[in-house]
């Protein structure tokens, strides 16, 4: 394998630091969804979401605690700014959040993208190579013109190898941060249901109660 790399030439030490970014972010995301997903508490966003619709709000606050919940964390934005803008709050505190799940993501993007354009450089070097030998050495040495053209192979088969194999847990990433989205809008959009309920429960509770003036 190491024969391999130094016949590829001087491109396979940036195709390599390529493979050890590709590698580290795949490694960290993947970790993060993992610690995500235990820390996902379903019956406690359901819980949050029945209480709100009493307007038991301390109950509420009791009840948080110190979730970790990405779900629990927009929802307790959008509470504790009720008064002003529930809506905003909660759009800013989900922004943030899946700021954090697209982190390092770029970086990923760009592995993929990069890689196969070094392949095709140290190709195009590799070919190059070739040339020069054939114009110098002619046909008589045949095994002189093999080395330009295996490192062209080298290098590109390197690239495209780095950029499938990241494309897969790059998919999947950004599957994960599209789905997360949908979940964020979907409780979001209940909470700010079940809050206009309660206020018009409150108006019209509060409108019963006004004393009505005789005539």
């Amino acid at each position: 394998m190491i024969d391999v790399f130094f016949k590829g030439g001087p491109i396979m030490y940036p195709l390599l630091i390529c493979s050890m970014l590709a590698l580290t972010v795949i490694i960290e995301r993947t970790i993060f969804w993992i610690v995500e997903d235990y820390r996902r508490d379903q019956a406690l966003v359901d819980k949050i979401l029945s209480l709100a619709e009493r307007g038991d709000w301390e109950r509420v606050r009791a009840r948080i605690g110190n979730s970790k919940d990405f779900i629990i964390k927009i929802l307790v934005a959008g509470i504790l700014h009720r008064e002003f803008s529930m809506a905003k709050a909660m759009e800013t505190a989900a922004s943030d959040e899946l700021d954090r799940m697209r982190q390092h993501l770029p970086i990923l993007d760009t592995m993929i993208t990069v890689s196969p354009l070094l392949g095709i450089f140290g190709t195009v070097i590799g070919i190059i190579l070739s040339f020069e030998i054939l114009g110098s050495a002619g046909i008589e040495e045949p095994q002189a013109v093999t080395v330009g053209i295996a490192q062209a192979l080298i290098t590109t088969a390197s690239g495209l190898g780095i950029a499938i194999l990241s494309l897969f847990p790059f998919n999947y990433f950004n599957s994960r941060v599209e789905k997360a989205a949908t979940t964020i809008e979907k409780y979001a959009t209940s909470l700010e249901i079940v809050y206009e309920r309660l206020n018009q429960s409150i108006t019209v509770q509060e409108a019963t109660k006004a004393p009505r003036h005789k005539e």
